[in-house]
């Protein structure tokens, strides 16, 4: 993958978070810099040590999965994008009664938005791509999203996050399409 792949797929893993991060600020009356600050460092964090793990399983199999590997990188990623556009257009209520920035549902917020870069760090480890450059990008425009989607979820409401979801789900369509077209080709 390229620099330029390699960025437009840290922003579109990023898309999730900050889909979730505005919901959250959708749904506060009012939002301070200290939980922008938790929604960014938790998200943010998460995105960056998922591609990592991902990718150390799967540089553990890419010997025995060579000669399919672009299939699973294609599979991974396109299903990842399918369920984020699919995810998109759930209708959630706008209830909530604890501080989502905070504790045991921060956790699980940034854990459950980071599990496609998990995937996407699998992928990389299988069309042998450069995994520090994913993981740092990923998680450094997850932490600033996360954070300013806070503020814009508080100023714009729920609307805007699931069109982001939406444009991060047909990235990563495009993206895991470009890499099937690069290997039938080759």
């Amino acid at each position: 993958m390229t620099i330029v792949e390699l960025i437009i797929t840290a922003t579109a893993l990023a898309m999730d978070a900050f889909a979730v991060s505005i919901g959250i600020g959708a749904c506060r009356h009012n939002s301070d810099l200290s939980s922008a600050l938790r929604m960014g460092i938790a998200c943010g964090g998460l995105q960056f040590l998922m591609p990592l793990i991902g990718w150390t399983l799967g540089m553990r199999f890419v010997r025995m999965i060579s000669s399919y590997d672009h299939w699973i990188a294609f599979s991974l990623l396109f299903f990842i994008g399918v369920k984020m556009v699919r995810d998109s257009f759930s209708e959630e209520e706008c209830d909530i009664r604890e501080d989502p920035t905070r504790g045991i549902i921060l956790i699980s917020l940034a854990l459950a938005t980071s599990i496609d870069a998990l995937a996407a760090g699998i992928s990389l480890a299988a069309i042998e791509g450069s995994i520090l450059f994913l993981s740092i990008s990923t998680g450094i425009i997850t932490a600033c999203l996360s954070a300013s989607g806070i503020f814009l979820g508080c100023g714009l409401g729920k609307n805007l996050g699931k069109y982001m979801e939406i444009s991060g789900g047909i990235v990563l369509c495009l993206i895991a399409l470009n890499i099937l077209r690069v290997h039938l080709i080759a």
